[in-house]
Formats: C-alpha cells, sequence, structure tokens
C-alpha cells in the first residue's frame, strides 16, 4: 500500500523537474557559450527524463503530476528577468542556475524531512534529484 507521504515526495520531486526544466530555458535564450549552452542542455535533457520517470511512478501509485505552483513560477520568471534586464551574460545565467540548484537542494531535503514515512523508492528519488542540481551547481562554478 502506498503512503499518503510517498504520493507527496514523488509529487515534490516531479515539481522540482519541472521547476529545472523552466529555469534552464528561462536562460538558455540569453547564454553565448557553447559549452556552456551544451551543459545546461544536458541538465535539461536529464530532468525531462528524470520527470518521465517520476510521471511513471506517480501513475503505478494512483496519482497524476501536478505542474509546479504558479506562485513559484512566477517568482522565477521575475528574478531571471530582472536580472538579466541589468545584465545578460552567461556570468549571471551561471548565478541564475546555480540560486535555483540552491534552492532545490534545499526545498528537497525539507520534503525528505516532512515526508519521512514516504517508501524507499521515494525517497531515492528524492536523493537522485538532489544529486542532479549539486552535480549542475558544480558545473556552473565555472561561469560564476
Amino acid at each position: 500500500m502506498t503512503t499518503n507521504d510517498t504520493i507527496y515526495l514523488l509529487r515534490e520531486c516531479n515539481s522540482g523537474a519541472q521547476m529545472a526544466v523552466y529555469s534552464i530555458d528561462e536562460v538558455l535564450e540569453n547564454v553565448e557559450d557553447q559549452k556552456l549552452r551544451a551543459l545546461l542542455l544536458d541538465s535539461k535533457k536529464h530532468h525531462e527524463q528524470f520527470g518521465n520517470e517520476l510521471h511513471e511512478l506517480l501513475e503505478k501509485c494512483g496519482d497524476e503530476p501536478k505542474d509546479p505552483g504558479v506562485i513559484a513560477k512566477g517568482m522565477s520568471w521575475m528574478k531571471t528577468n530582472a536580472k538579466l534586464m541589468v545584465e545578460g551574460s552567461d556570468r549571471v545565467c551561471a548565478s541564475l542556475i546555480t540560486d535555483g540548484c540552491d534552492m532545490g537542494i534545499k526545498t528537497m531535503h525539507r520534503h525528505l524531512n516532512e515526508y519521512s514515512a514516504a517508501d524507499h523508492t521515494a525517497q531515492e528519488k528524492a536523493q537522485e534529484l538532489i544529486r542532479m542540481e549539486e552535480h549542475l551547481a558544480d558545473e556552473m562554478t565555472a561561469y560564476l
């Protein structure tokens, strides 16, 4: 039997993966360095694949994926566009992605604590998302 904690944690993982894809899309048009662009596109692909895995897990639990909150997306959009209007450099893009990764890591740790009764698979998916965000943030350091 699937616990509510499992479903809620999987939902949060899915939301985090979707926010990562959304955030990468927001900065991509401003990225000039081809290596940075390739890193971001690769990360976007990994987050999309991860999201597809989460969709399957949620369906097995009898649930369906939900989009990230409108407020979260709106705040991200405002911050991204405000910073890029001032300076649309690769450094700013890398900084925005790093900030998003940091927020994702912190949020997923909070959800792991909040939904501690989630099953092993859901907890592993949350840890996997944390590792993905840590890896992406590490890759961005060369562009800060």
